[in-house]
């Protein structure tokens, strides 16, 4: 039984598969920024190519469509993004938990509405759609795991 326990307990209080959480958070500050210049990149890049019109739609210019200029959310969204990614407050964090769900929310939403097949003509899907959905959940990741350093409670 004290073999077995000093074998289990180890795995337990640390996972296997995740790093020492202080080298996690360091660089969650760049990967973010990182993921804010690929979605950047990435809306400037062709999203769809629709064969029967000859065109290609990206996240600013989709001229012959109704699609309008989704790329510009994202460059709002980014821009909160990096504010509140920069501020070392505990609310900054919150906030930007809210910018980049609403960000991811609005990948998604270009994703099945731009690639949609519409009165038997299916767009063919490029590589930048692709890159704004894998930017968008990347700045999810680095949301999720900022470094802050939180106030330690007083013991009375």
């Amino acid at each position: 039984m004290g073999e077995e326990g000093n074998f289990i307990e180890p795995l337990i209080c640390k996972p296997l598969f995740l790093p020492d959480n202080i080298f996690l958070m360091r660089y969650m500050k760049w990967f973010g920024l990182a993921a804010v210049i690929l979605l950047l990149v990435s809306c400037f890049t062709s999203w769809v190519f629709i064969e029967s019109k000859n065109l290609i739609v990206s996240g600013i210019d989709s001229t012959g469509t109704n699609f309008g200029k989704p790329g510009y959310f994202h460059f709002f969204f980014s821009f909160f993004f990096i504010v509140f990614h920069l501020i070392p407050k505990i609310w900054a964090k919150r906030w930007n938990l809210l910018v980049v769900a609403l960000n991811v929310a609005w990948a998604a939403r270009n994703y099945f509405i731009i690639s949609a097949c519409r009165e038997g003509d299916c767009p063919e899907k490029q590589t930048g759609l692709y890159m704004v959905l894998l930017a968008s959940v990347l700045m999810l990741v680095a949301a999720l795991f900022p470094n802050v350093k939180l106030p330690e409670e007083k013991k009375n």
